[in-house]
């Protein structure tokens, strides 16, 4: 649980890096997924530094999802929207309403009855289509971004976002699934392709869309299914006579973040004041000689 929280932890610092370094790169001339706004934004630091911090919390979330229930480790990541608040408040000087730092409080809630009614970590290997599957949905994933970024602003950010959480999510179903190196199996395609596709369509989010909506649906996105499929097929299980309370923890903690999606929006530049222009006061004008 400790890995988990961490996670959490180094993504909600890298999203708000990373969202200030989309809105400071150079936009492109589409309206929809740009392919090549990634590298622009790799001339930013703040997405850079926030790379690292997405390797880090990756590295932990892998140890997680080996030792825990795939719907503990999702609903800690949802929780990352609180850290970023809370980084936010600090960091960018954003003031937190008191229903967003009781959301806080419920997302910290959630987890903790999370914890008390998760149980061991399934060990089951699933049905042999699921590998397969999951590499068909990491390619829709990216045929989702194509058809999200040619959408008006408000459902394409909804779209984009929720592409990219159900990326996300395959990621977290593919760790599950690893196990050791084989190039042929599709698991380890699964992830490269989904986790890739995920960071392309939430960056793009970050840029051109709602961020607030975008956030939303990815948190979802890759809390929702995922957590569905390690319950149905990968053995995952809670507590005896506690199922409730876990379905109750998971609910609280994703419904508390998506009261903090709005701190997955950058900061506001404000724009330029517009100065008038000086009058010209020369003879001849329209104005009186001295």
């Amino acid at each position: 649980m400790i890995c988990a929280l961490a996670s959490s932890v180094c993504f909600g610092a890298a999203s708000v890096l990373q969202a200030m370094a989309a809105r400071a790169a150079t936009p492109g001339t589409g309206g929809g997924v740009d392919v090549a706004l990634m590298w622009r934004a790799l001339r930013q630091w703040r997405y850079v530094a926030g790379l690292g911090m997405d390797g880090l919390g990756f590295v932990l979330q892998i140890v997680a999802l080996r030792t825990l229930p795939i719907y503990v480790v999702g609903a800690a990541l949802a929780a990352s929207l609180a850290v970023t608040a809370v980084i936010a408040s600090r960091v960018l000087r954003v003031r937190l309403s008191r229903v967003e730092w009781t959301a806080v409080g419920v997302v910290c809630a959630g987890l903790a009855l999370l914890a008390l009614a998760s149980g061991k970590e399934g060990h089951e290997d699933g049905p042999s289509w699921l590998p397969w599957a999951l590499l068909a949905s990491s390619f829709g994933v990216l045929l989702l971004g194509v058809v999200g970024g040619r959408l008006p602003e408000k459902p394409r950010a909804l779209v984009l976002g929720l592409g990219a959480g159900f990326g996300f999510g395959v990621v977290e179903v593919a760790v599950r699934l690893i196990d050791g190196i084989d190039l042929a199996d599709p698991v380890w395609y699964a992830l490269l392709v989904g986790g890739g596709a995920a960071f392309l369509l939430l960056t793009s989010a970050l840029q051109r869309g709602a961020v607030t909506t975008a956030t939303a649906g990815a948190v979802l996105g890759e809390t929702v299914g995922p957590a569905i499929i390690g319950v149905a097929w990968l053995g995952d299980r809670t507590r005896e006579g506690l199922g409730w309370l876990a379905v109750t923890g998971f609910a609280i903690a994703v419904a508390g973040s998506l009261t903090l999606a709005r701190f997955g929006e950058p900061p506001q530049t404000p724009p330029p004041a517009v100065t008038s222009p000086p009058t010209d006061r020369r003879p001849g004008r329209g104005q009186d000689t001295p």
